[in-house]
């Protein structure tokens, strides 16, 4: 069990530069910024956009900060780096559409003399990446499967697109599942597609091959949800569900006695994850590369019994 200390904040390893208001004395100045997302239209991204544009704006108030979405289409963000560059931004901060496909553009913009600084997921060839610790993510969320059922039972891990996030979450899990040799995975190689539509899918395929689950962990938030109303559908309570995010909506579900079958999620601090980003990426231009150019930041275990300490995705951070 988490308790409250846990929750209210994390201690940030790698970057150490402070981003305030109080008049910093870089030795460069920070003109413009691009940012590209994986969608505009994922609140997550929009989030850690908006954060990061924050931030940025109080260190250097003069700063433009452009953010774009890419669409998940790679060639449009190829564009979009081609188009910073020409701007002649100061940095770049970069969820990669492919983290090996996108090297030869952040290599381009090195040779422009921009540092590329990538979140969310890791990307070959950039100067920094930040991201959530997601092999941690996975394991927390599946100890907490391991610890209900007392080590023994029947569980599934759904699994989701092959980027490097989603992976390191199973591995996580399939690590605790590992240490328990009363628990059965019935399943985990089964795509459920990052969304909702996708976890119920492949839950629906769950619910029609297993009689008895005990439980299910979902890569993320979209799919636990999905999962929870397909068992609804198939009049199936039996079993219950982890997953990674700690998005607003499972906060929702977590307060929800309709969706009492989701009972925990492993967070992403998509306040850290832009903060941490956008120090690294000024520490940088600055002529001090991390020392370690993969930064994990910490998750922790939202549940029914500690969502309302929970510091979410929409808390308000006094910067």
């Amino acid at each position: 069990m988490r308790t409250k200390k846990h929750l209210a904040g994390i201690v940030m390893a790698g970057a150490t530069l402070a981003l305030t208001s109080g008049g910093p004395s870089f030795a460069k100045d920070v003109k413009s910024v691009g940012i590209s997302v994986g969608s505009l239209g994922n609140p997550g991204f929009v989030i850690i956009a908006n954060t990061a544009t924050r931030l940025i704006h109080k260190a250097y108030p003069q700063a433009r900060v452009t953010t774009v979405g890419y669409d998940y289409d790679l060639g449009k963000q190829v564009n979009q780096i081609d188009n910073f560059i020409a701007a002649g931004v100061d940095f770049i901060l970069l969820n990669p559409g492919d983290p090996k496909a996108i090297t030869p553009a952040i290599k381009k913009a090195q040779a422009a003399g921009i540092p590329v600084v990538a979140f969310d997921t890791a990307a070959d060839g950039a100067d920094a990446a930040i991201t959530t610790d997601n092999v941690m993510a996975g394991s927390v969320s599946c100890q907490y499967i391991a610890d209900k059922l007392k080590g023994k039972g029947d569980v599934v891990i759904e699994n989701g697109p092959q980027v490097s996030s989603v992976i390191d979450r199973v591995n996580g899990c399939k690590q605790v599942f590992a240490k328990y040799p009363g628990i059965k995975v019935l399943s985990d190689d089964q795509d459920g597609k990052g969304s909702r539509d996708g976890g119920m899918a492949v839950a629906q395929g769950y619910l029609t091959r297993f009689p008895k689950i005990d439980a299910i962990f979902t890569i993320n938030d979209p799919q636990a949800i999905g999962t929870a109303l397909a068992a609804k559908q198939s009049k199936r309570s039996e079993f219950f569900i982890t997953s990674v995010d700690g998005s607003p909506d499972i906060e929702a579900a977590l307060k929800d006695p309709a969706l009492a079958m989701i009972e925990g999620s492993a967070s992403q601090d998509f306040y850290a994850i832009p903060k941490v980003s956008a120090e690294t990426a000024i520490d940088i231009i600055n002529g001090k590369k991390p020392a370690n150019p993969l930064i994990l930041i910490p998750s922790t275990l939202v549940t029914r019994e500690n969502v309302g300490e929970y510091k979410g995705w929409n808390f308000k951070h006094d910067d």
